[in-house]
């Protein structure tokens, strides 16, 4: 049981790691008024440009081993 919610924590540090670094989450910080706030926004268009790219991406690899298969026909 450990170990599952050790691995559970290491993915999703991976993950958030992984979105601030592809600017899918900001974190801002804003000290006005001697009251410090903090703000979270996730780019919802970011993660969508990227879920389309990742799509294409695989469909561009379905459709390689049919090209191979045709010139080793010819």
């Amino acid at each position: 049981m450990r170990t599952l919610l050790l691995v559970v924590v290491l993915l999703a540090v991976g993950v958030a790691g992984y979105g601030f670094y592809r600017g899918w989450f900001q974190l801002s910080t804003n000290n006005t008024d001697q009251k410090p706030s903090a703000t979270f926004t996730m780019d919802r268009e970011k993660i969508h440009a990227d879920e389309e790219k990742l799509k294409e991406f695989g469909h561009g690899a379905k459709a390689k081993p049919a090209d191979q298969t045709d010139k080793v026909k010819q």
